[in-house]
């Protein structure tokens, strides 16, 4: 599975922890992609690295992804924003894989001031081992997301989701 990484400034030493830590967990399972920041500018701000991780989804060069911010709050905000970009602020391990069993979530969003980095490991291999479950009840409730997705956003565009 090929894996985008992004966070803002409060969170991009973390990325870079979690990617390292990640790699030896997983053993060449993933192809870890690093989409920046690397925390050097203060400006680096969380909805500019949404959108990166959300465009690495929508155009196909991600399959699943790890979004960092200061709380994990306003990047998971931001990339809810986008079409076809599904996430929640996960800090424990049950709702890292529920939400891709249930909700189909395709990025998992960490708040790098609120979690350490063994547990934020742990819902991430939760989050990147789960698969949807297909079940009908799920697939009724993300056809109904979906339809609220397409009738607040309005038609799609073009594969960018634009």
């Amino acid at each position: 599975m090929r894996v985008a990484f992004a966070a803002d400034h409060a969170g991009a030493r973390f990325k870079d922890e979690l990617i390292a830590k990640l790699a030896g967990l997983t053993a060449g399972e993933h192809e870890l992609q690093d989409l920046g920041g690397d925390g050097s500018d203060p400006e680096d701000d969380y909805p500019d690295f949404a959108q990166r991780l959300g465009l690495a989804i929508q155009q196909g060069r991600a399959d699943r992804g790890i979004l960092i911010c200061g709380s994990g709050v306003g990047a998971s905000v931001a990339a809810n924003k986008m079409r076809g970009i599904r996430t929640a602020v996960c800090h424990d391990t049950y709702s890292a894989h529920q939400g891709v069993e249930h909700d189909d979530m395709n990025v998992l969003t960490l708040g790098a001031r609120v979690i350490g980095i063994e547990p934020a490991a742990e819902c991430s291999l939760a989050f990147l081992r789960a698969t949807f479950s297909g079940e009908p009840r799920h697939v009724r409730r993300l056809g109904k997301v979906l339809a609220i997705e397409a009738e607040s956003m309005g038609p799609a565009d073009d594969a960018s989701g634009g």
